[in-house]
């Protein structure tokens, strides 16, 4: 038996870092467009808001919609997803989005600001838990916290690209009679549908399909797959409405509900926030969303190795939501720029991360057979968190003139989100059952 694992090791050794630098490329360049397009409206709301009078609250209700037309469509674009194949779907996905966020150009009124941000939701819905999906076929569990985290990574990237390009393209005002906002929409939107083309023509289908793994090695992806499914159990039924009926998609439901509520609520208006607080400009805030991002890419990096390694991401994902309401908190209530600069890097290295554990956590714990209608329905309830509560908050600025009593709002989600965390930690098991765990998907 120890010769077997020791060749089952050294095939994993030679298959997997193949299997890395042929899928997560374009994953992440996809990734990297997607997120860059549903928030750089936090940039371009300095300039738009302004020129078009739009309040708070329209921008709230504007910003909140991408992620109520994401929901409503998330579980049927899986659907889709899986009737199609990943690689068509998703590029159909990122062309359709493309071209509808350099469409925003043209907005002037509040009715074509709320359908243009729907619409980027509809083309959009599917994305993340599609590639959730599409990882089960190719990572086992012991590499797919590196391989969510590598995926992942594009968020804290795309803030990198974002900050450091959109205070230039705002200073574009008057170029081809354009205003800055038009330039960031346009400049930002038309890369997705290259990333479109190039994920229809080389994205590999499944490892069976591919020529670069050997027999041996697809034989070793297929059975360790299969024993790691087993584990975990078949579910009772394959229907959409069965997913919403297991209690752990239900749980971990309600925890994206909050994280991504929140983080994208405070994402959405972060430059506002530090333009007010800090009293930089939009340029230097776009320096600060940068070196955000930059330490969210670092600390996502390790925590997926890590989790990996310990098998214990959920612990993980505690220690970053308290650092989240940590962050919330002074941002909330501390009149010091330098505290609220800290406080923004400590947000942008916690955010991604816990996100990305979470995220990482599905397959783990969700039949790979239910697993594209699960994450779906995880996917649909964390955007309606991230429709409401950016609404709440535009709504609460525009009553009280200040962030400060959204953002402390925020601070209370967190500590909720924590002790979700922990209840679901207890449900599931952690890193104490790993060893049990890895030896029955092993066989040993």
């Amino acid at each position: 038996m120890d010769d077997v694992q020791s060749q089952d090791d050294s095939i994993a050794r030679s298959a997997m870092p193949r299997v890395y630098w042929r899928v997560l490329p374009l994953i992440c360049l996809a990734y990297l467009c997607a997120y860059m397009d549903r928030v750089n409206v936090s940039f371009a709301s300095v300039q738009m808001n302004v020129d078009l009078e739009f309040s708070a609250t329209i921008y709230g209700l504007g910003g909140g919609l991408f992620f109520l037309g994401y929901a409503l469509f998330e579980v049927p674009s899986n659907l889709l997803l899986v009737r199609f194949g990943a690689r068509q779907w998703l590029a159909r996905i990122m062309i359709t989005w493309g071209l509808l966020a350099a469409g925003m150009l043209f907005v002037q009124t509040p009715t074509q600001f709320y359908v243009m941000r729907f619409l980027l939701g509809v083309a959009e819905a599917g994305f993340f838990p599609g590639v959730i999906y599409y990882f089960a076929g190719w990572f086992p569990m012991a590499f797919r916290g590196r391989a969510v985290s590598f995926f992942y990574v594009a968020s804290p990237l795309a803030s990198i690209v974002m900050g450091g390009i959109s205070g230039w393209l705002l200073g574009l005002s008057g170029v081809a009679d354009l205003r800055g906002w038009q330039w960031l929409f346009l400049a930002q939107g038309l890369p997705s549908v290259l990333a479109g083309v190039l994920v229809l023509k080389f994205l590999p289908d499944a490892p069976t399909s591919v020529k670069w793994l050997s027999e041996p090695e697809k034989k070793w992806l297929q059975t360790t797959l299969a024993r790691e499914a087993a584990v975990i159990g078949e579910p009772s039924s394959h229907n959409v409405f069965a997913a919403f009926r297991n209690p752990r998609v239900l749980m971990l439901a309600v925890i994206a509900f909050l994280m991504l509520g929140a983080t994208t609520t405070f994402t959405l208006s972060a430059p506002a926030v530090l333009t007010s607080s800090t009293g930089l400009d939009t340029t230097h805030v776009g320096y600060l969303v940068s070196a955000g991002g930059l330490i969210g890419a670092f600390t996502m990096l390790l925590a997926g190795w890590y989790s990996d390694k310990n098998g214990d991401r959920l612990l993980m994902a505690l220690a970053c939501t308290i650092g989240l309401s940590c962050a919330y908190l002074a941002l909330g209530v501390s009149a010091s720029p330098t505290i609220i600069v800290v406080a923004y890097l400590l947000f942008a290295s916690a955010c991604f991360t816990a996100a990305m554990l979470i995220a990482s956590s599905w397959a783990d714990v969700i039949h790979v057979r239910e697993l594209a209608v699960g994450a779906a329905a995880i996917n649909t309830v964390g955007n309606i968190g991230a429709f409401v509560m950016p609404y709440g908050w535009g709504i609460a600025r525009d009553a009280t003139g200040t962030f400060q009593a959204a953002t402390v709002a925020l601070a209370v989600t967190s500590v909720l989100l924590t002790a979700l965390i922990f209840g679901l930690r207890s449900r599931v098991g952690s890193a104490a059952n790993r060893p049990a765990l890895e030896a029955a998907i092993s066989g040993r």
